[in-house]
């Protein structure tokens, strides 16, 4: 029921084709995007915007420019609330996000930015193995009318996709949700940690 825009930061692809030439990489961060647009009229994001940053190299970027890109986009769109990836995740990209996003959003006086909640990545999220740092959700979100919508934007991804047991594979997504709803009352659920919330 929101008007959500996505902001892609890194173009997903270039750090795992290292050996492939320039032209290679260049199809597949372009068949990525593609699969973003689709993704994204299945979902039914208002705007995508992607800015191609190196893939797992966000530490090699300068902080600054991170919040500066972020911070565009907030005094642009004014969002109320804003989700990011959560502070532990094992992708280096992920974490440096959350980074740049909570600084972008700080509560400044008449910052728009009432809400952040952090979401959870399979295979990057969940294999965190520090005790203080495994994702602990406290806010669910019922998904039992949208699981099938949400599995099919996923299916564009053929690329990312795996087989099963896999954390990024169809059916253990399928069941990530399965489980997180039947841990909060639901069929289906989706599960993240509120950072901040003002009213």
């Amino acid at each position: 029921g929101q008007s959500v825009h996505l902001l892609v930061i890194a173009d997903g692809e270039s750090s795992r084709f290292s050996n492939k030439d320039e032209k290679s990489k260049k199809i597949l961060i372009s068949k990525r995007n593609e699969a973003l647009e689709k993704a994204g009229k299945i979902i039914g994001f208002k705007s995508i915007e992607n800015l191609n940053y190196p893939d797992n190299r966000l530490d090699s970027i300068e902080l600054l420019d991170l919040i500066k890109e972020i911070e565009k986009r907030v005094l642009n769109y004014k969002p109320k609330l804003v989700l990011t990836h959560y502070h532990s995740d094992l992708n280096i990209d992920h974490r440096k996000i959350n980074e740049a996003t909570l600084v972008a959003c700080r509560p400044l006086p008449g910052q728009c930015v009432k809400e952040i909640i952090f979401f959870e990545v399979p295979s990057s999220t969940e294999w965190q193995i520090d005790p203080g740092k495994v994702f602990s959700p406290n806010y669910f979100f019922d998904i039992s009318a949208t699981i099938e919508k949400k599995l099919n934007a996923l299916k564009c991804y053929q690329e990312e996709l795996r087989e099963f047991p896999h954390p990024r594979s169809l059916k253990a997504v399928k069941n990530l949700a399965l489980w997180r709803g039947s841990i909060s009352g639901l069929n289906y659920a989706e599960a993240f940690i509120i950072a901040r919330k003002i009213t």
